[in-house]
């Protein structure tokens, strides 16, 4: 059986080593594409190696934001929290999964940018009051989380979280999973 090759053209914005660059991002040889990769034509694309030291850039789609390992989209549109992770998942995304302080200052300052909303939704919600669980299964961590001061209200009509854009790292609170903003986070490709 002949293997497919896929190629790219890539068109360098600028020679530092540093280098941005636009491209579709393929696959190696008998590589599927990611659910990421079928849904979006554009990318944004960084060098994950040093220069000279081999290939490998690090690619989010066009618009989205990029932290580590990791693409991140803020909504412009609210919609409730269900509909908020259909709509992550149907761009190949999830609502963010906050795992780390460097993450939370991440999106917080990503936030602080943002002239669209104050409240985005995360991956965070309780099934019963109290009991809070991330979407993608990570195991809920008290000490990992950031809750501002005197949050959760752990009350019935409060099951979904958000992250505020306020500048204080402590800024998640729970609240209806009516409609806010979200976030969405996918891996990011690497090509």
């Amino acid at each position: 059986m002949a293997s497919e090759i896929t190629y790219a053209e890539v068109k360098f914005k600028n020679a530092s080593p540093a280098a941005v660059v636009e491209v579709a991002p393929c696959s190696r040889s008998g590589d599927q594409p990611t659910a990421l990769q079928q849904r979006f034509t554009e990318w944004r694309c960084v060098s994950a190696v040093p220069q000279g030291k081999g290939q490998g850039w690090t690619c989010c789609p066009k618009g989205w934001k990029r932290f580590q390992k990791s693409c991140y989209y803020l909504s412009d549109d609210k919609m409730p929290w269900a509909q908020s992770e259909q709509n992550c998942t149907g761009m190949g995304s999830h609502l963010v999964v906050i795992n780390t302080n460097a993450e939370q200052t991440f999106v917080t300052n990503e936030l602080r940018q943002s002239p669209i909303g104050t409240n985005y939704y995360i991956g965070l919600r309780a099934q019963v009051v109290g009991q809070w669980q991330w979407l993608d299964q990570t195991p809920y961590n008290e000490t990992a989380a950031f809750w501002r001061t005197g949050e959760p209200s752990n009350v019935i009509a409060e099951m979904c979280v958000v992250i505020h854009s306020t500048p204080d790292i402590h800024n998640w609170n729970d609240v209806p999973c009516e409609r806010h903003n979200r976030i969405c986070e996918a891996a990011a490709v690497t090509v």
